[in-house]
């Protein structure tokens, strides 16, 4: 469907036009997305380098080292998290995160890539350690066992031998928190300033695909150009998270036959 209703537009728009164009001003015909893909990538990046470690980190102290008292009010916590719908991240990032932001730094605005990323790393981390403490207990005992009986420590037994053993697993879980974070959309338009424009700075206001789709697909005649461009932003989507998914899913493979 979205090839159906998206191509003709690219088609008549032009593809280098259409994902190389700079500019997007939809009631003028301008329909340029690269500022839209730049920043979903920008903003995707960021909030995997802030959250991916954190969230594997995490998974690593419930699944090994935390006592079991403790490991259960946080799994609560995390299964907390993952329960908050979208617009309740969004909503207290636009009341607490974005006024911060703001005054930290003397802006004229909070609303910016800083903020999504922020607000995006946290939405992800529940995907990210719940798939990844599975994967870390599921390790054979037997693997951790001799380590230990060669003199290794319980820390570097959980560093060299348990996650790398559970390998796929935490990979899978990055996996899930990518698409998480590339899909999202409603927190996103709250807290990101949501304004076509490049990701120069962390402190700029941006818009993502996503945030595009949703903010313009109401005002967009039926049938028009215009909405037919917002159905290719969906359709340049879904084939960026295709490609992830492919370049990590490889990325696994090679890592297993080497």
């Amino acid at each position: 469907y979205l090839i159906v209703a998206g191509l003709p537009a690219v088609l008549e728009i032009g593809i280098t036009d259409f994902l190389f164009g700079t500019e997007w001003a939809g009631k003028q015909g301008q329909f340029g997305i690269l500022p839209f893909i730049l920043t979903s990538v920008a903003g995707t990046a960021g909030a995997v380098l802030v959250g991916v470690p954190v969230g594997i980190l995490t998974a690593m102290f419930l699944a090994k080292v935390a006592p079991p008292k403790a490991a259960r009010v946080i799994r609560t916590a995390v299964e907390l998290l993952a329960g908050i719908p979208s617009i309740v991240y969004g909503l207290g990032g636009m009341i607490v995160l974005v006024p911060a932001i703001q005054r930290t730094f003397q802006l004229a605005s909070g609303a910016t890539l800083l903020a999504a990323i922020v607000v995006l790393a946290v939405m992800i981390l529940p995907s990210i350690i719940n798939v990844a403490e599975t994967a870390l207990q599921a390790v054979p005992r037997e693997y951790e066992e001799a380590s230990l009986a060669l003199g290794a420590t319980h820390i570097e037994t959980i560093f060299r031998i348990s996650l790398p053993a559970a390998r796929s697993g935490v990979a899978t879980a990055v996996v899930l928190g990518v698409g998480r974070a590339i899909g999202e959309a409603m927190a996103i338009i709250m807290v990101s300033g949501n304004v076509p424009n490049m990701p120069e700075s962390l402190f700029a206001p941006v818009r993502f695909l996503t945030t595009a789709i949703a903010s313009e697909m109401s005002y967009a005649a039926v049938g028009s150009l215009w909405q037919q461009a917002l159905y290719s932003v969906g359709l340049v989507l879904f084939l960026f998270i295709m490609i992830i998914n492919v370049i990590l899913n490889v990325c696994i493979k090679n890592r297993k036959e080497g």
